[in-house]
């Protein structure tokens, strides 16, 4: 089975690249998971607009890694604030997604959320917490990222 890549797959490929499957993995696993659409004509032609996106993310090298990080290590006043109840417990919980947008929103920084590595999966109680972002393989990046009661 013929598929084009829309998200990075261990071991197979990068966004945007052309790979041949077995139908059953591509069928059962990439395809329903959206990290994969069948290869045709017409999505050959997405391919472009998929690498171009992908590049606009990306850390390029290690030195544009460092850059990054010393740019995320100065942000002091990054705040997400969700429903919590008067003891500070969340109604729910703040995500690796809320922390890449509040870091967006922070510093102008685009951050994968992929990239961002939560502690316990999640954050579930108001405070201050640290929160490692992997920028590359060599370079971890760490926010204080306080939840605050909306």
């Amino acid at each position: 089975m013929k598929l084009i890549l829309t998200a990075a797959v261990d071991k197979l490929g990068v966004p945007g690249d052309i790979v041949e499957v077995k139908a059953g993995y591509g069928r059962n696993y990439l395809l329903p998971r959206g990290m994969a659409i069948v290869a045709t004509r017409g999505a050959e032609k997405q391919i472009e607009g998929i690498r171009r996106a992908q590049e606009a993310r990306e850390i390029r090298d290690l030195d544009h890694a460092r850059e990054v990080k010393a740019k995320l290590d100065a942000l002091e006043n990054v705040s997400v604030a969700v429903k919590a109840s008067e003891t500070g417990k969340l109604f729910g919980s703040v995500t690796a997604g809320d922390v890449a947008d509040a870091v967006r929103k922070a510093s102008g920084q685009a951050i994968d959320k992929r990239s961002v590595e939560l502690s316990a999966g999640q954050i579930k109680a108001t405070g201050k917490h640290t929160v490692d972002i992997a920028l590359h393989p060599q370079i971890t990046a760490h926010v204080s990222v306080e939840v605050v009661a909306a």
